[in-house]
């Protein structure tokens, strides 16, 4: 299987983009360790993906034979199926291989949920909204008729398909009041974590939270492994629009236009005179250059990431305060 496949290369499987990684990506870290031992050629490149497409696919054939048996069993369109995995992989991407970072071939992963209340006009539709693994513990809860703990991060991913009166997210109105689609901005802070009031039960408060708009960003982290050249620590803040890095052993940050750069090449930000992280106007001009931009595109450009990294540095710290600080539950 896959024998005479010729499995293409990532465009960013290149020595310039190894190199456009932060400086302590080195021939020490583990993931550059290895993208040698599987990347390195295109004889072990092909041979590693072609094997990792033949894995794949028997984990397909697997999902096919448990399907067919619910049917023969008369339960398949009783039985909620939920498929996922753990992390995403490097596969040859930057010069990497493996996961560990925030880069998207590393934290998206594939999610398919096949639901019996899930309103006819969702289904085989796509969904983009964030959804976390903190969501899949409190989805299968709540479909069997539990109530999460108060302890749990995550939401109800069903609100994202049911229908308003099946206790799905309440639809947008307009002045007249009939639907016009997409989520109503409801009770939820910016983003969507929260945390309740002193006077809120946890179970009220999650039910408000739930009902509310779903979120539009998270907070990432990954710890460091063994020590910070082998596998940094890294943290996040993760956004349609733009993606903010922070590698907390080093003090380094980064800045993606992700809309505008999925492949996260141009980081816009460079360390000024005074040893502090800002937008740089070169790259950003040099970015906007090779869109052929106007100057005053290019200014204007300027502008706005400076916005978008000032507004996401305070919301990456308060994030990451709400979610370390354990002492009070809270719903991201």
């Amino acid at each position: 299987m896959y024998s005479n496949a010729h499995i293409p290369n990532p465009a960013t499987n290149t020595l310039e983009s190894f190199k456009r990684l932060p400086y302590f990506f080195t021939d020490r870290n583990e993931g550059r360790t290895r993208w040698r031992w599987r990347y390195d050629t295109e004889e072990k490149r092909q041979h590693m993906m072609k094997n990792y497409y033949r894995m794949a696919t028997e984990v397909d054939t697997a999902c096919g034979v448990i399907l067919k048996e619910l049917e023969r069993q008369g339960e398949l369109d009783n039985t909620m199926i939920i498929f996922t995995t753990d992390n995403g992989n490097f596969h040859a991407e930057h010069g990497l291989a493996d996961k560990w970072y925030p880069h998207q071939e590393s934290i998206r992963v594939p999610l398919i949920i096949k639901d019996p209340r899930m309103d006819p006009s969702k289904i085989g539709t796509l969904n983009d909204d964030f959804t976390l693994n903190v969501d899949l513990a409190p989805t299968i809860l709540r479909a069997a008729g539990v109530e999460p703990p108060a302890g749990m991060m995550g939401r109800d991913m069903s609100v994202l398909y049911r229908t308003e009166e099946d206790g799905g997210l309440p639809r947008a109105r307009d002045a007249e009041g009939a639907s016009s689609g997409g989520t109503s901005a409801g009770a939820a802070p910016p983003g969507g974590a929260a945390v309740p009031r002193p006077s809120e039960s946890i179970a009220s408060f999650r039910r408000l939270h739930e009902t509310s708009r779903w979120r539009t960003e998270f907070f990432y982290e990954h710890p460091v492994i063994i020590f910070m050249h082998y596998i940094p620590s890294s943290e996040a803040l993760v956004r349609k629009d733009y993606k903010y890095f922070y590698w907390p052993d080093f003090g380094v940050e980064q800045l993606f236009h992700v809309s505008e750069d999925p492949m996260e090449e141009g980081d816009l930000l460079g360390m000024n005179s005074s040893g502090f992280y800002e937008v740089s106007a070169a790259k950003a001009k040099a970015k906007a250059t090779n869109a052929k931009a106007t100057n005053a595109t290019a200014a204007a450009d300027v502008g706005r990431h400076v916005r978008a990294l000032e507004e996401m540095r305070t919301r990456f710290r308060e994030l990451k305060g709400i979610i370390q600080d354990t002492r009070d539950p809270v719903i991201v």
